[in-house]
């Protein structure tokens, strides 16, 4: 976990950059209100304190990472409370919960208050995102497209820590190189993403151009090093991890194209966390020299 905190330095430090001190107050408040939720909770259910495991510090981080510089203070420890609470540590703390803390939290912010996580408007970026223009609709009508170089670099509108692809792969090599991370969900869920946005985009079939904006806009980046990977929440079999990065890809597509929202990467992560067990369970190798169950009848 804390390598995980040190990972998302990079994705912090220009989020602050990008968006200011507002940036900064969020992502410590967050951090802060979701280990003191944690700490709390267990002291009065008499059990041990475990905030030391850095594990709710993540959950803060990567939650204010998932919210625009915009949402009000109060509604992001509101998430805070329903991350550690709802999500975590209602089904045995650490270990036991069935979808990410962050991501299902910012589903039920998403949910709650649709119209403040919605809002990406600040004194530097009065426009929609990226993805919003890139999907098009009434409020991105007449808007000049994205640039790539702004897309990968991160000078663009967006939640606090997912504008900047740049900064989201230097903390993601980090992780590969000190093996805390496996390459195996991140590479399938961007391929087979990238795979759908050529085939089924409209109006934008084989447009590599437009392929790879999508994959450098939103959360995609974010999701898929940082959250997808999440130990607890994905496969541990080395050919689930492929499948479960597939099918994340897939809903993302399906989301992102077809759905009313730019975005899905929140949505499709918690849906393959949820066919985890059934991933794993298809995906578990033979034992050598095992037979067959029918044939060993």
């Amino acid at each position: 976990m804390l390598d995980v905190l040190i990972a998302l330095i990079p994705a912090s430090v220009f989020g602050v950059y990008n968006f200011g001190l507002g940036a900064l107050a969020r992502i410590i408040i967050s951090i802060a209100a979701c280990v003191a939720i944690e700490a709390i909770y267990e002291y009065f259910m008499h059990k041990e304190i475990t905030v030391g495991d850095f594990s709710a510090a993540v959950t803060g981080l990567l939650l204010a990472l998932n919210v625009p510089v915009t949402l009000p203070i109060g509604m992001l420890i509101i998430g805070d409370a329903f991350a550690i609470i709802i999500v975590k540590m209602l089904f045995g703390g650490l270990g036991q919960n069935f979808m990410n803390p962050a991501l299902g939290a910012r589903c039920f912010l998403f949910i709650s208050f649709a119209k403040w996580m919605s809002d990406f408007a600040t004194d530097a970026y009065t426009g929609p995102t990226p993805l919003a223009i890139l999907k098009g609709g009434e409020e991105a009508a007449g808007l000049a497209q994205p640039e790539l170089l702004n897309m990968f670099l991160g000078s663009t509108a967006g939640t606090i820590g997912e504008t900047s692809a740049l900064a989201i792969l230097i903390g993601a090599i980090y992780l590969l190189v000190k093996k805390i991370i496996s390459p195996r969900i991140p590479v399938a869920y961007i391929a087979s993403f990238a795979v759908f946005i050529l085939i089924f985009a409209p109006g934008h079939q084989f447009d590599f151009m437009y392929m790879l904006k999508e994959i450098c806009g939103g959360g995609l980046m974010l999701g898929a090093f940082f959250m997808a990977t999440d130990y607890v929440t994905s496969p541990i079999t080395p050919n689930g991890k492929i499948v479960f990065g597939i099918i994340l890809g897939i809903l993302t597509g399906l989301f992102r194209m077809f759905g009313a929202n730019a975005e899905g990467v929140s949505f499709a992560i918690i849906f393959g966390n949820l066919l985890v067990p059934l991933i794993e369970k298809v995906t578990v190798p033979k034992s050598f020299g095992k037979k067959p169950e029918k044939e060993a009848k």
